[in-house]
């Protein structure tokens, strides 16, 4: 699939982004991502998408679990948790102002880490002070993990704008 920015991003389905970037500009929803497993994956993802001036307020990169506590309020304990990737979520919401926030961490492997196995991921996305949160356990080497963790955040975007025009 063709991207606009090449390396990995010809695994990211530009449809989906753009899709999503259609939804943010036509909600006018600001969004903002705090990615600890993919070090910028999602942003660089989003970044992609159309009209990305009028949408998106940035990210960060908290892989450092310091960062994680001191700049998105993290609770301080283990980081591989469903409840970190909600309190990364729910700090750059505030940080960065941001309608939509998506807050990630896992472990990509090859080893365990923190008890958790490779693949173990936790994704959280906020919208409209809701927050739906999902816990996956992929497969394959790092990589693999990495770019179904980018595809996974992106759909779980996805899922949370379309309850908010749902109403569900």
């Amino acid at each position: 699939m063709a991207s606009r920015f090449g390396g990995y991003l010809p695994r990211v389905r530009t449809d989906l982004v753009d899709s999503l970037a259609e939804a943010f500009v036509a909600n006018g929803l600001r969004v903002a991502v705090a990615e600890s497993l993919t070090c910028g994956r999602i942003a660089s993802a989003l970044g992609a998408g159309h009209d990305t001036a009028d949408w998106l307020a940035g990210g960060v990169v908290a892989y450092a679990s310091d960062v994680k506590f001191e700049l998105l309020g993290v609770e301080p304990g283990p980081v591989i948790t469903a409840a970190c990737a909600r309190q990364l979520a729910e700090g750059v919401e505030r940080l960065l102002r941001a309608d939509v926030a998506v807050g990630v961490t896992g472990c990509g492997g090859p080893e365990p880490e923190e008890g958790q196995p490779p693949g173990t991921v936790f994704i959280a996305v906020r919208l409209a002070a809701r927050t739906i949160e999902r816990t996956y356990e992929f497969d394959g080497g790092p990589e693999a993990v990495l770019d179904q963790t980018v595809e996974s955040a992106l759909r779980l975007v996805r899922e949370a704008l379309d309850g908010m025009e749902t109403g569900a």
